[in-house]
């Protein structure tokens, strides 16, 4: 068996689930797509454990590891797409992005409130407390 098959199908792969962490814009397709990736990889170190003609088969132990934390990675990743999905009623990755950003510039902008009127009560106060005691 020649080595360009399974590596041109495994580039293929990787570069479907590259377009789709790149395109998408749903959370669970952009775990589906780093499945795709993950499986692109798979597939060349089995490849080339066959074409190198391995005697410890280092390249399929690989493939077990790798297909052992991609499950994790799924399962964690669900159930964080769950938990978003119930808080904010969607899983749209730019919504999600754009309203932690906006949550944490309208904190900045609150403290920054917080310290202009702080700073602008505090001669106030001492102006009154000088009069009281005058």
């Amino acid at each position: 068996m020649h080595l360009a098959y399974p590596a041109v199908l495994a580039v293929l792969l990787f570069c479907t689930g590259l377009y789709g962490v790149l395109a998408r814009r749903n959370a669970i397709l952009v775990l589906m797509s780093v499945e795709l990736m993950l499986n692109a990889v798979n597939l060349n170190l089995v490849a080339f454990d066959v074409w190198l003609r391995d005697a410890l088969h280092s390249g399929q132990a690989l493939t077990l590891f790798t297909i052992a934390i991609a499950a994790a990675e799924i399962g964690i990743g669900l159930a964080i797409v769950l938990a978003v999905y119930r808080n904010r009623g969607s899983s749209d990755i730019d919504r999600l992005r754009d309203t932690a950003e906006t949550d944490a510039a309208e904190e900045a902008d609150q403290a920054d409130a917080d310290d202009d009127a702080h700073q602008a009560t505090a001669p106030a106060g001492k102006a009154k407390k000088a009069e009281a005691t005058a």
